[in-house]
């Protein structure tokens, strides 16, 4: 039976020979240098938290070692970023657990169990938000919370998509050979549309300003919304 290709096994793999320690900050903008932190998410004492597409787990450990939740749980579908989080924050472990899982099917899995959803560039940029944000939704407990970055505009500067549809990106297997992959770019008010469809309230849009060379520069959409009650 042939299967998928893992999309994500090159990611990450050149820093994580040189670094490997537990970051000291939580980013959400895409260059990884300024804007608000892991404030965002709110208290996480005591919390059950999850990152949905964790990659090697960086933002998850974080959390875990510096913001006394009683769990993270960081979800990545590629067995190469598994792998690559166990390997450097295995230590971390109980408070910071790793699972090889569709972000999708592992919400699907935990009806009521997290306190805070997040993705930083993960899983909400590359699954379709029609499915992802209703498991979300069922995932969190009554008020609990979603927090996501996104791309503000296609890299490059073509504008975020006006409807819930996928842009082609390049890839590449594990061999080297480059494919396509998709992800959502899509404008604030398309976000909030289709969060709102899914049963979140007090959805709240923040642009964060690009930074970085030009030629790959892009602006961040930090979105916030609540699990409505009922």
């Amino acid at each position: 039976m042939p299967t998928t290709p893992d999309l994500w096994h090159h990611y990450g793999r050149d820093r994580a020979t040189r670094d490997r320690a537990v970051p000291r900050a939580f980013r959400w903008d895409w260059a990884q240098v300024g804007g608000p932190g892991a404030e965002v998410l709110g208290d996480l004492g005591g919390r059950v938290v999850a990152e949905l597409g964790a990659g090697a787990g960086r933002h998850a450990a974080h959390l875990a070692a510096h913001h006394d939740p009683a769990e993270v749980v960081a979800v990545d579908a590629s067995p190469a970023q598994h792998a690559l989080a166990g390997s450097l924050y295995g230590h971390l472990a109980p408070r910071l657990r790793s699972v090889h899982a569709g972000a999708v099917e592992h919400l699907l899995g935990r009806a009521g169990a997290y306190d805070v959803l997040y993705s930083v560039f993960g899983a909400v940029d590359f699954t379709e938000p029609r499915t992802l944000l209703p498991a979300a939704r069922a995932a969190l407990r009554p008020g609990g919370r979603l927090v996501f970055s996104t791309l503000a505009h296609h890299v490059g500067g073509a504008p975020a998509r006006p409807e819930a549809t996928a842009t082609e990106i390049p890839a590449r297997t594990p061999g080297g050979a480059v494919v396509s992959m998709r992800r959502w770019v899509l404008s604030e008010s398309v976000w909030a549309t289709a969060l709102e469809q899914a049963g979140f309230t007090g959805v709240r849009t923040e642009v964060l300003p690009a930074a970085g060379d030009r030629e790959h520069a892009a602006g961040t959409l930090l979105v916030t919304a609540l699990r409505a009650a009922g």
